[in-house]
């Protein structure tokens, strides 16, 4: 039996908290797209058998924390690499789900996404994962934050605070400079470690209001706008966090993209997704194609190449048949 995983990327709009001074760390707000999407089949085999070296190391770690004899596993489509679309969490979850199925196991994501490195900082790729939609989770607890990364499987994912549908007739512009990946692994948990540290409180109270009396309303009303500019300052206050761990509160020469998509009438908000390269426009289904010449335009005045992809949010989790 070949178990097929079917999932989409995610939009990472930025964390409501880094600074020890308060509660509660992190408490992250993002959402599911449709595309791009990741596709990968799965089936019972006697030791690990994978093209892919993504594939084939995930499998590994699934294989041992489920005791199970093996996997086969195939990459039909995949997320682009440290993007800001969520494609290790996407991964880790579509290949532990395939595998766990194939020997007619619950694939349990929730537990098992520590365990396999996931969920340490970020609940919404796993919340995405299972249930699609509009997320922000309740962050971490500061007091277990330690300046060292904790061994895997020591958290437990952040419990999910909101979850709401996606309006049917929005829809994300995707701008995909071809300027290398984001940040990942040890880097991006050292830069992570490093803002901590240093992050001033007055920046997260400035986004838990813009989350509250902005942002939530927006998505529940649909009221794009609202959201579309909420979740851009909710980006660009981020962005002062790291601003020295990326060369701005954008990273070059994202900052000149979003400028030249929030110029644009066809862009309702505009921002980095996670730590880039990917930048998200908002718009809507009467707009997308004049967001699409609007994200060409952009890479254009910055003369770098890249992709443009107008999407719909996704409602649904990931498919499993």
């Amino acid at each position: 039996m070949t178990v097929r995983v079917t999932t989409g990327g995610r939009l990472h709009f930025g964390f409501q908290n880094l600074s020890l001074a308060h509660e509660r760390l992190y408490g992250s707000l993002g959402l599911a797209v449709e595309r791009p999407r990741l596709v990968v089949d799965c089936e019972r085999a006697e030791g690990v058998r994978a093209e892919h070296p993504d594939a084939e190391r995930l499998a590994r770690r699934v294989v041992d924390l489920l005791d199970v004899p093996g996997a086969r596993v195939s990459v039909r489509e995949t997320l682009p690499p440290h993007a800001g679309l969520g494609s290790g969490t996407q991964f880790a979850l579509a290949v532990l789900s395939g595998i766990a199925r194939a020997y007619d196991r619950e694939p349990r994501v929730r537990e098992r996404a520590p365990p396999l490195g996931r969920g340490g900082r970020s609940g919404v790729g796993i919340a995405t994962f299972r249930e699609g939609g509009f997320v922000l989770d309740a962050g971490h607890p500061a007091t277990r934050f330690t300046a060292e990364r904790p061994r895997d499987g020591t958290w437990e994912v952040p419990p999910v605070l909101a979850r709401h549908p996606v309006p049917d007739h929005w829809r994300f512009l995707l701008v995909v400079p071809d300027i290398g990946p984001g940040k990942s692994g040890s880097e991006e948990d050292a830069d992570m470690r490093a803002v901590v540290e240093r992050a001033s409180p007055g920046i997260a109270d400035e986004i838990t209001a813009i989350c509250a009396r902005r942002v939530l309303p927006a998505v529940v009303e649909g009221d794009l706008a609202t959201f579309g500019s909420g979740v851009a300052e909710v980006g660009r206050l981020n962005g002062a966090w790291y601003a020295d761990a990326q060369g701005g509160v954008y990273r070059p020469p994202i900052g000149e993209v979003v400028r030249e998509l929030e110029s644009d009438p066809a862009i309702a908000g505009a921002g980095q997704s996670s730590w880039g390269p990917v930048v998200y426009g908002a718009t809507d289904r009467d707009r997308a194609e004049a967001a699409r010449e609007a994200g060409r335009r952009a890479l254009s005045r910055v003369d770098v190449d890249g992709e443009v992809h107008v999407v719909a949010g996704r409602n649904e989790g990931a498919r499993i048949d």
